[in-house]
């Protein structure tokens, strides 16, 4: 029966042509688009380009050059760590204490998840109001504590590590649910097994959680990587136009920036490639890093 399931192809291709040419018309067309805008001069948005560079491959010189694309993409790398670390190690570590409560688990799935409900914009907004330099909820807390002195959670020291702090809260409860789901797929004989053979809770965790969850994380691992690259709204209302001094730039604020604020919308272009030449690279990186077991 299983070989004579889909022996009929016609359905199949009736409901895949439609998705295939909405891909081709809104996704591969805009792309191949993009690369050709890069090689071309083009300095507002909806202009007609005036023609190839000279040179035609200017754009990507610019790129080597460009020492605000160069903190860019270290902020970018940094920003992956974090996601990696942060953000899916502390959603791993939720997800098997909260697996573990009796009583209020569905509360604690709902309190984590919440910050992805919340608008980027308003999450940004919110934190500009938290780590204020005069009043701000941080530094009232610290003077609380006894701290003296005031700390400028956005100057040029600070502002890395306050802009990495809350795009990694933000995206915490996003992995979390992921991943309470997948032990969730788990099942319960093992760990009953497990304790009748005199395993401790530890143990339960490390050798039958973690390695059932593995592929689980590797998927988190992966979209936590590659959607690295595309943060932009938070960031952008913490810290518009890579402030201070050019501090805080994100290969998609920048990107940003170039074409709707300086309207170099070729050499933005250019950025755009690379941020999907670098997805893609990253991706299958992280892929053979943390490669799927088989079970």
């Amino acid at each position: 029966m299983g070989a004579n399931l889909y022996k009929n192809k016609k359905p199949l291709i009736l409901f895949l042509v439609p998705a295939f040419l909405f891909m081709a018309v809104f996704l591969y067309y805009p792309f191949v688009k993009n690369i050709i805008n890069s090689f071309q001069e083009i300095r507002s948005l909806g202009a007609v380009s005036k023609g190839w560079n000279d040179p035609w491959y200017g754009n990507y010189v610019k790129m080597i050059e460009d020492p605000n694309l160069r903190t860019a993409l270290m902020n970018t790398l940094i920003m992956m760590a974090v996601t990696i670390v942060g953000q899916v190690g502390i959603a791993v570590l939720l997800a098997i204490l909260v697996d573990n409560v009796t009583h209020g688990a569905k509360f604690f799935r709902t309190v984590y998840f919440f910050p992805i409900v919340i608008s980027a914009t308003a999450l940004g907004l919110m934190f500009n109001l938290i780590f204020l330099y005069d009043k701000g909820m941080v530094n009232q807390l610290l003077e609380l504590l006894g701290k003296q002195s005031l700390t400028d959670w956005k100057d040029s020291s600070h502002a890395l590590f306050t802009m990495m702090l809350s795009v990694m809260w933000q995206y915490v409860g996003f992995y979390f649910v992921i991943l309470v789901t997948g032990l969730n797929n788990i099942p319960q004989d093992l760990y009953e097994v497990a304790s009748i053979d005199g395993a401790t809770r530890f143990q339960r965790v490390f050798y039958i959680t973690l390695p059932l969850l593995r592929n689980v994380i590797c998927t988190c691992v992966v979209l936590a990587v590659t959607g690295a690259l595309k943060v932009f709204d938070l960031p952008w209302v913490m810290f518009p136009k890579g402030m201070p001094l050019g501090k805080t730039w994100l290969t998609g604020t920048y990107m940003y920036y170039q074409a709707f604020n300086t309207r170099n919308v070729d050499y933005s272009c250019a950025i755009a490639v690379l941020i999907v030449v670098l997805g893609i690279v990253t991706s299958k990186i992280v892929n053979a890093v943390f490669k799927e077991a088989d079970y």
